[in-house]
């Protein structure tokens, strides 16, 4: 199965969540899309809100099946702490992830897009690949000849706040992870519980 390109903005209505951070899909219009959208009552099986809380962060990360359940699986060999909290710490410890979580890009597709395009450095070398893992202590930065992007100035300038397992140097525009997340640091809308018994079923 394919990465996902349609309208997020719908994805976001149907799934009730903002895909893109922003929180602005769900503002004016905060019912699924569709002629029966505003009407519509969702009386769930177990299995559907299993599979919509599996939607809802795959979609949220930006991921194809195989590539999601590929990292379950990886999750799943790890001996300390729950299956589904490992599963969301290895989704964190994306390089696309983090250059989003570290202010680069506005979006994760946004974030994504710069990995791809060889803008983003990893301990001093280029990384072109967005599924990449970055490691507790591994320096995250932007090539001297993209340091110059507006698309990133303009994205540094504009963030919010920064999650505490991360350290920021805004003068040399580099990043890193001083820590693995908690959970309470992660995505709070999402129901691990139910992807895990998803793929248990």
């Amino acid at each position: 199965m394919s990465r996902f390109t349609g309208s997020l903005w719908k994805k976001s209505r149907r799934l009730g969540i903002s895909l893109s951070g922003t929180g602005k899909e769900l503002v004016r219009r905060p019912y699924a899309p569709g002629q029966h959208g505003p009407t519509s009552r969702e009386n769930l099986s177990e299995y559907g809100l299993q599979l919509k809380e599996k939607q809802k962060l795959r979609f949220l990360y930006g991921m194809n099946e195989r590539q999601f359940y590929n990292l379950f699986l990886q999750a799943g060999k790890i001996r300390e702490g729950e299956h589904g909290t490992n599963f969301m710490i290895l989704l964190e410890q994306r390089l696309d992830n983090l250059v989003y979580r570290l202010g680069y890009a506005t979006t994760r597709r946004q974030a994504r897009q710069l990995v791809n395009h060889g803008h983003i450095l990893v301990d001093g070398k280029r990384v072109d690949i967005p599924s990449f893992t970055v490691k507790v202590g591994q320096v995250i930065g932007v090539r001297e000849k993209s340091k110059d992007l507006t698309i990133i100035k303009e994205s540094v300038e504009s963030l919010y706040g920064r999650p505490d397992y991360l350290e920021f140097n805004e003068d040399a525009l580099e990043g890193k992870m001083t820590r693995l997340p908690q959970r309470e640091e992660m995505p709070a809308e999402i129901q691990e519980a139910y992807v895990v018994e998803f793929y248990n079923r």
